[in-house]
């Protein structure tokens, strides 16, 4: 199969088809690391609350864009499988601190080093830190759009 067209990549894609590929294929390789692990893009709540101790449920609402709804229901499946721990605030007793479990604890690490495997398992090195500015530039230039900013 010529490469130009696999899983329709092509020159004529749009560039989001190419970042939504890159992302679909990096959870296919990360599923493929872990034993019975498939986190999909929640990993990156418990990633969050690994580097942001004590942080709270609307720290990640706001981090993510995403509703209150499924920030809890993600939460409380992470909750569930051993991930991360809720305790309350002792300043706010309607809040939670969350905080990773050594299961999190353990996760984080490895799930970075896999992702850094797959960075230079397709291609990207350390040469291209001007690329991976730019696309972050991008990113974030994209959520003001939808925010208003």
């Amino acid at each position: 199969m010529d490469d130009e067209y696999f899983q329709a990549i092509t020159k004529s894609s749009p560039f989001i088809a190419w970042i939504h590929n890159l992302s679909l294929n990096q959870q296919k390789y990360m599923k493929s690391k872990f034993d019975n692990i498939d986190l999909g893009h929640d990993v990156r709540y418990i990633m969050f609350i690994y580097d942001n101790p004590n942080c709270s449920q609307d720290d990640i609402v706001n981090m993510f864009s995403q509703s209150k709804g499924n920030v809890a229901k993600v939460l409380k499946k992470l909750e569930d499988l051993g991930y991360i721990e809720r305790k309350t605030n002792p300043e706010n007793r309607r809040k939670y601190m969350l905080n990773t479990t050594q299961k999190g604890n353990e996760l984080v690490p490895k799930y970075r080093q896999y992702s850094l495997d797959w960075e230079k398992e397709v291609g990207l090195t350390d040469s291209d830190e001007e690329l991976k500015r730019r696309i972050r530039e991008i990113a974030i230039n994209a959520m003001k759009l939808v925010e208003g900013e």
